[in-house]
């Protein structure tokens, strides 16, 4: 059952989820809080999950159900999955508990865990179908698993930031933020090994492209109700903006790798 292809295949997928973790390394390496960390490093997140959803999951998600319904169907059904997609994100919402905002610092701190949690769901709904991929490359060629797996783990060290972050600054529990990291990663080898054990005789393109476009519209949900403002509420717009725009433009250079 277990032949070698296959344990070669979940490796690489344990690895590139797991590079999430890479990403929480700021915490432990920083001193104290900063606002300004703070600031840029929602930003940031903000702008690697608009990135990911415009750059990466849509055109595939486009690309995967097109080649199964065509080119104008693909189109329509990845309207449709990443609107299914916003209103699942707003469901979870309304199911984390919300802190209402006020003038207190503090206060602003602890409704960023509700921006953790959320992201981390979006997370790892995001890994889970990448694992798929990653073993499913792996499995039937190596070369071309390791050079996915690879670009996979440069992009996901800034997804661990976009994790790790609000919850440390939310809690100031540095081992809790990387138990958050730790689960959105851990989803990627998950996905792996469901695709091995559970899911090869359902795969197939229009599923994954469903996943990726329904993933795309959590995500945007994410950056625009939840990342943008708050990285904007400690009063450093500009910082905020600059960041924003340094997520967008730096996540697609993972594919260079």
């Amino acid at each position: 059952m277990w032949e070698p292809q296959a344990l070669f295949a979940l490796a690489l997928s344990t690895l590139a989820g797991l590079s999430t973790l890479l990403g929480a390394l700021v915490i432990l390496i920083g001193k104290g809080k900063s606002e300004k960390l703070l600031t840029s490093s929602l930003g940031f997140a903000a702008g690697v999950m608009l990135s990911i959803s415009f750059s990466d999951l849509l055109p595939q998600a486009r690309d995967l159900i097109g080649l199964e319904k065509g080119m104008e169907m693909g189109i329509i059904y990845m309207d449709l999955f990443l609107i299914a997609g916003v209103f699942l994100a707003i469901g979870l919402d309304y199911l984390v508990p919300h802190v209402e905002a006020n003038a207190s610092a503090e206060r602003s701190h602890q409704d960023l865990f509700r921006v953790g949690v959320v992201s981390t769901l979006a997370m790892m709904l995001h890994n889970f179908p990448e694992g798929i991929a990653t073993f499913m490359a792996g499995y039937s060629d190596q070369a071309l698993g390791m050079s996915l797996a690879v670009a996979i783990a440069f992009h996901n060290i800034p997804e661990g930031i976009s994790v790790a972050m609000p919850v440390y600054f939310a809690t100031g529990d540095k081992s809790k933020a990387l138990k958050f990291t730790f689960a959105a990663g851990i989803a990627e080898p998950i996905g792996a090994l469901a695709a091995f054990l559970v899911m090869r005789p359902f795969l197939n393109q229009f599923v994954i492209g469903a996943s990726f476009a329904f993933v795309a519209g959590i995500m945007l949900y994410i950056s625009i109700e939840e990342l943008i403002p708050s990285s904007r509420q400690y009063g450093h717009n500009r910082l905020a903006l600059f960041s924003t725009l340094a997520g967008c433009v730096l996540m697609p250079l993972s594919h260079l790798f």
